[in-house]
């Protein structure tokens, strides 16, 4: 649903003027009142940038924040994430299941705000962790979408991100990666590969251990290169 504050400028005292500020992200939804998890419109760059988002609005029983604006969840696979780079710079996928937010809107959001990034991953064992970092930005398509991540807090699992800090994304289309080889093809993702990978959050979604070594939706530092997880996460939320 789209959710668009109106804020009433007063310019006399018996005219007003309807100003409308559009949501950024799924913080601002939550400060005007949104309490509800589930799918919304968010606009990373005003009123033409719309685009739809999982936001996670925390949990009153268990005391979670909320505010977290999904950009990549995998919990099926039901949906092919062998993609191009027009496709991982769009997005693609199903808001309300399994998707990628897109690179330009994670640009255009991590441009206008400081973020930090929650990483949250659970095996096919249902062990349940998450990997936590202040800082998350993304760079311009000039730039290669560059990651820059850092301020790792070790909430369950070791950090499998920081190797990645820096690098640009790669696609099977579009190899950007650090290899003599193109890693996003070799691993079936698309991604901020390096040479190659100690996460792949994007690769094939497979069951738990397998021998099809690190190709699947693996977090070196949870459970290995040969354990496909059942679900991860990767969601941020501005810097107070």
């Amino acid at each position: 649903s789209v959710q668009i504050q109106c804020v009433v400028v007063l310019l006399l005292p018996w005219l007003g003027q309807c100003s409308l500020q559009y949501p950024t992200d799924c913080a601002d939804l939550l400060s005007s009142g949104s309490r509800v998890s589930g799918v919304y419109t968010i606009y990373p760059d005003g009123v033409s940038s719309a685009v739809q988002v999982y936001c996670e609005m925390g949990c009153q029983d268990t005391k979670e924040e909320g505010g977290w604006t999904v950009f990549q969840r995998r919990v099926d696979g039901t949906v092919n994430f062998i993609r191009p780079w027009n496709q991982y710079k769009d997005g693609f996928g199903n808001a309300s299941s399994e998707y990628w937010l897109g690179l330009e809107s994670l640009h255009q959001l991590t441009t206008n705000r400081k973020y930090e990034l929650r990483v949250d991953m659970e095996d096919f064992e249902d062990n349940r962790v998450f990997a936590r970092y202040s800082s998350f930005a993304v760079g311009s398509e000039k730039e290669g979408y560059k990651l820059t991540v850092g301020g790792f807090t070790n909430e369950g699992t070791g950090d499998s991100l920081a190797r990645h800090n820096g690098k640009k994304f790669s696609t099977f289309d579009k190899d950007q990666d650090s290899h003599h080889t193109n890693c996003a093809d070799i691993y079936f993702g698309g991604y901020w590969y390096d040479r190659c990978h100690v996460s792949n959050p994007n690769g094939l979604y497979l069951w738990g251990p397998t021998s099809h070594h690190a190709v699947g939706v693996c977090w070196k530092a949870f459970k290995g290169y040969d354990y496909s997880l059942r679900s991860i996460t990767m969601k941020i939320r501005p810097v107070a």
